[in-house]
C-alpha cells in the first residue's frame, strides 16, 4: 500500500474531492467540468500575481487600495522539447459573467474620484495601470507581452458580478489564437478580489468605520483636516509600494508599517483587514489554517511592522519558499534567491507560480477555480493530496506519455523498487516525488 501511494503521489497529479470538481468556477463561471488538456499543440498557463487583490468598498473618505487586478499567462509550444512561446499569438482575456463595475454597489466612486485620489481620468470601467500608464484595461482585452509571459495589469475588476452575486473568487476565460484568429488554447484563472476590509472592528460604525479612521487622524495631528479633504489616498502619506510608490512618504512611514505597528495592540486579526472572515484569502490547503495561518510566514503585526523599521521594504521582501522547503542542490529552485515567487522561473523557464499556483492560492486549492488548470490538463482523481501542482510531463512534453494514477499503478504498480527509476533516471532518488518535476531528466539506462 506504502508503494502504491508513493506511485500515485509521483504522477504529479493534483487530487481534488469529486465534491469540488461539481461546484462554480465562480464568479458567474461554468459548473461544467473543464475540458480536456493536454494532448493539443498548445498549452497555457494563467495566474493571478498576488493571489488575493484587495479594493475598497468605497472612494469618498480613506482609501487603501483601487480596484486593480493583474493576470499573467505563460504559452507553451508542446514538443520534444517544449517551448515557450512568445511570438506569433495573441493572447486574450474576458471576465467571465462580469462585464462591468462601475454601475455596482459603490464601486462608481473610484471613477468619480479618480482624478482627486490618483491625478488620472479614467473612462469607466477601465483601470489604472502602474506598470504602463498609457494603457487602461477593461474587463475584456489583450494581455501584452513581457518578455516570456503575457500580462495584463490593473483589471478593474470588482467581487460582484453581472447577476449581482458578492463572489470575490472571480474568474477569467484565458484565449490564445494565431494570427489567422484560430484558437489555439484555453484556460481559466481565479481573478481573486475582495471589498472585505472590516475596520468598523476598532472603528466606530455608527459614523461611518472609513470616516472615524480619518476622524482619528485629525484628532491625533495638530493642523491636520482630512475629513475636510476627503476622499483622501492613504498611500499620500504613507507610501506603499503596492501602488508604485517610492519611499516612506511624508509621513516616514510605510502604509504596512503603519497599519501593522498601531494595530498590533489593538486585537486586531490578519482577517479583519486581509479579506476576510468570508473570503478567507489564504486558500492553500498546505498553508493554511482557521485564521489563514498568516503569521507562520509573515510573522506577527509586531514583526511586520519592526521589520519594515529594520529596512525590510513592503512587498519587495517576503517570505519564500526555502524558508520551510528544504532547498538541496537536488531542487535549488526551489530557493528563488532576492526574487519573490510569484517573479520566479523553475523548470524549463516556467513560472513558479504557472505550475504550482499564484500566492496564497498554491495547489490543492479550497477554492475549485484554483485548481481549474490542473483538472484540465492533467484530471481529477477524487481525493486531496498535499503533493500538489503541474506533475505529469505529458502536459508539455509529447514524447511523454501522460501519466494518471490509474493507468501509472496498473501498468508500473509492482513492489519493485526499481518501478519509477526505470525510466526516470536524472537524479540519485528518482522515487522521491518532492523532487519532480525540477530535478527530472530523461536518460537512457
Amino acid at each position: 500500500m506504502f508503494w502504491k501511494n508513493l506511485l500515485l503521489k509521483v504522477s504529479g497529479l493534483l487530487l481534488l474531492s469529486a465534491g469540488l470538481l461539481a461546484m462554480s468556477c465562480g464568479g458567474g463561471g461554468s459548473s461544467s467540468n473543464p475540458p480536456s488538456g493536454g494532448s493539443g499543440t498548445y498549452v497555457v498557463l494563467a495566474w493571478n500575481d498576488l493571489g488575493m487583490h484587495c479594493l475598497n468598498p468605497s472612494y469618498d473618505q480613506a482609501v487603501i487600495l483601487p480596484p486593480y487586478n493583474t493576470v499573467w499567462a505563460q504559452v507553451i509550444r508542446r514538443g520534444n522539447p517544449p517551448q515557450v512561446v512568445s511570438s506569433g499569438v495573441t493572447v486574450s482575456y474576458s471576465l467571465v459573467g462580469n462585464t462591468t463595475s462601475a454601475n455596482k454597489r459603490s464601486y462608481g466612486q473610484f471613477w468619480t474620484n479618480c482624478f482627486d485620489l490618483f491625478g488620472q481620468t479614467l473612462a469607466l470601467d477601465t483601470g489604472l495601470n502602474l506598470e504602463d500608464p498609457t494603457i487602461h484595461n477593461g474587463l475584456a482585452g489583450d494581455m501584452v507581452l513581457k518578455g516570456d509571459h503575457y500580462q495584463v495589469n490593473g483589471i478593474p475588476v470588482t467581487p460582484v458580478n453581472d447577476a449581482g452575486v458578492w463572489n470575490p473568487y472571480q474568474v477569467a476565460l484565458i484565449t490564445v489564437k494565431d494570427g489567422s484568429g484560430n484558437v489555439l488554447a484555453q484556460t481559466r484563472a481565479t481573478v481573486p478580489t475582495s471589498d472585505e476590509i472590516n475596520c468598523a472592528k476598532c472603528h466606530d460604525d455608527n459614523v461611518n468605520p472609513l470616516v472615524d479612521v480619518l476622524e482619528k487622524h485629525d484628532a491625533s495631528h495638530a493642523g491636520l483636516n482630512l475629513v475636510g479633504s476627503a476622499p483622501v489616498l492613504c498611500a499620500e502619506c504613507h507610501g506603499s509600494p503596492a501602488l508604485g510608490t517610492s519611499g516612506a512618504g511624508s509621513s516616514g512611514k510605510y502604509l504596512s508599517q503603519a497599519i501593522h505597528g498601531f494595530h498590533a495592540s489593538k486585537g486586531a486579526a490578519c482577517y479583519d483587514c486581509h479579506p476576510g472572515t468570508t473570503t478567507q484569502c489564504n486558500r492553500s490547503l498546505p498553508h493554511t489554517a482557521s485564521d489563514g495561518n498568516c503569521t507562520s510566514c509573515h510573522g506577527d503585526m509586531t514583526n511586520m511592522a519592526s521589520s519594515i523599521e529594520g529596512g525590510r521594504v513592503p512587498w519587495a521582501s517576503e517570505p519564500k519558499c526555502a524558508t520551510c522547503h528544504n532547498a538541496t542542490t537536488t531542487i535549488p529552485e526551489v530557493d528563488t534567491g532576492m526574487t519573490l515567487y510569484r517573479n520566479a522561473r523553475g523548470h524549463g523557464g516556467v513560472a513558479c507560480a504557472a505550475c504550482h499556483g499564484s500566492p496564497h492560492a498554491m495547489v490543492p486549492s479550497r477554492e475549485a477555480s484554483d485548481n481549474y488548470q490542473m483538472n484540465q490538463y492533467m484530471g481529477a482523481l477524487g481525493a486531496s493530496d498535499p503533493l500538489h501542482s503541474m506533475g505529469s510531463c505529458g502536459v508539455c512534453h509529447s514524447s511523454s506519455k501522460p501519466h494518471s494514477a490509474s493507468d501509472f499503478v496498473e501498468e508500473h504498480g509492482s513492489e519493485r523498487s526499481s518501478a519509477c527509476s526505470v525510466c526516470h533516471t536524472g537524479f540519485s532518488d528518482a522515487r522521491n516525488a518532492s523532487k519532480w518535476p525540477h530535478a527530472f531528466q530523461w536518460k537512457s539506462r
